[in-house]
């Protein structure tokens, strides 16, 4: 095979699951003029087979399709470097059987829940609008997506026992970056290092009482016939990605929403509305609509309580109480975000925004505009007085700052930029390696390539 085709990065068939499945979703009607073929509709046929795994010619599209979308270059040999992937991941798919490399039914499922969540909070947590767009029901979308979802993690396992010795040295690293020529080396703009401690506020009894007395007039009214759940819903919730579509949130599958939501909607008969009771997100009340098996339909409505200007005191008092230690050398930035911080995304990392490879050092152009503003203020080694934000999800919350370091605008070099040097240096070494692998593991199973895709030289 030729090796320039052979990359790690055979998600991309995953990327294209939900548009290929909306397309054969929208055309399944029109299934029997495909032969007549009108402009934009692909004719599906088989265009590559390794041993009892077939690539689609809509498989090959969708994936081109997605490619360009994520902003990558028209090129000429895309669609080749393309199908030479999906190739590559046939192959260790069919290898995996033969080499009895497994991933269990747990696995595939948790992963599949997991996308099938991360994919529903694009359409605001509804199923129903979800359900709408492709014409399925999640239930469906799950069972279209599981085969994908598996091959994905038989392919990543079978990459992990691949590389799972490699290993690089600097020495290597260095020989690595000494074959980029100098006209080729990135540029990088202004970087830092930023660390956060973060404290959401807990809401007093008074916000959560207040909230509940509304639901509950809300709920009565509703009971009593005087007012629609849908129209209350409309006007008083404060979730964003139901309160227009009436509260409404369509099918989801046990699991897939909060356990306090859960455990009241599956208390209720259809048609019956909870008492208030609360979340992490707020204060809410729900309405059953239909059950079926391990999927309910429901609808609610949601009142954030704030937390008062007492409770953000409170808070803020905490911090900054916390900084003086900090600033004491009682205890360091890094150990204080580990074991006090509320944000889960940066308390692992010591309070460290991290980028794609998990490095400390970010660009200034990723960060949040608020911190960026916030870092004009401070100088090097600074920790900042407590500062009021929103988190992504909408509470309120506080938070101080730790400016550790900045490194200006510049040519890549082994200096400033080993983390990175070194990870890419890593990274070629594994596909080097994948890329021996293949060359000896396609001798072990049959592979077929429709003649049209010749000009690619894929089996060369």
């Amino acid at each position: 095979m030729n090796l320039r085709y052979i990359t790690k990065y055979v998600a991309l068939a995953f990327l294209c699951a939900l548009q290929w499945t909306a397309i054969y979703a929208q055309d399944e009607a029109a299934e029997d003029q495909e032969e007549s073929s009108s402009p934009g509709v692909v004719v599906d046929e088989i265009i590559a087979k390794v041993d009892n795994y077939i690539i689609l010619k809509s498989e090959l599209e969708n994936t081109y399709i997605n490619y360009l979308a994520n902003g990558n270059p028209a090129t000429s040999d895309a669609r080749c470097r393309i199908l030479a992937q999906l190739i590559s991941q046939k192959l260790m798919v069919a290898k995996a059987e033969i080499d009895s490399v497994i991933v269990t039914d747990e696995e595939v499922d948790g992963n599949l829940d997991r996308r099938m969540q991360m994919i529903l909070s694009q359409y605001g947590g509804s199923a129903e609008q979800l359900e709408q767009y492709y014409g399925k029901t999640v239930e469906e979308l799950q069972a279209d997506l599981r085969d994908q979802v598996k091959e994905q993690l038989v392919v990543q396992r079978m990459q992990e026992t691949i590389t799972a010795d490699i290993k690089i040295t600097p020495s290597e690293v260095k020989k690595f970056f000494g074959k980029i020529a100098q006209d080729s080396l990135p540029y990088f703009s202004t970087e830092v290092e930023v660390a956060q401690i973060v404290k959401i506020p807990e809401v007093g009894e008074v916000q959560i009482d207040a909230a509940k007395k509304k639901l509950s007039e809300i709920r009565r009214k509703v009971l009593a016939g005087e007012a629609e759940f849908e129209a209350m819903a409309k006007e008083f919730s404060q979730d964003p990605g139901s309160a227009k579509y009436g509260g409404n949130l369509g099918f989801a599958q046990r699991g897939m929403m909060a356990p306090e939501f859960e455990a009241s909607a599956l208390k209720l008969k259809p048609g019956e509305i909870s008492a208030p009771f609360t979340t992490q997100f707020g204060v809410h009340i729900v309405q059953l609509i239909e059950r079926r098996g391990n999927e309910y339909n429901s609808r609610h409505i949601l009142i954030s309580a704030e937390p008062s200007e007492e409770d953000m005191e409170i808070g803020y008092e905490y911090l900054d109480s916390l900084r003086s230690v900090i600033i004491a050398d009682s205890i360091s930035f890094t150990k204080a975000a580990k074991e006090y911080s509320d944000d889960m995304y940066t308390a692992g990392s010591g309070g460290f925004f991290t980028d794609n490879n998990e490095g400390i050092r970010v660009s200034s152009e990723e960060l949040d505009p608020v911190i960026f503003f916030a870092l004009d203020s401070m100088q090097i080694g600074d920790i900042s007085k407590p500062i009021k934000f929103r988190t992504d999800n909408g509470k309120q919350a506080i938070r101080i700052l730790y400016y550790k370091s900045k490194v200006k605008p510049h040519q890549a070099n082994l200096k400033d930029d080993w983390q990175k040097i070194q990870a890419a240096a890593l990274n070629e070494k594994k596909n080097r390696a994948i890329n021996k692998w293949f060359n000896g593991a396609r001798d072990d199973v049959f592979i077929s390539i429709d003649e049209e895709y010749n000009y690619c030289g894929i089996l060369n």
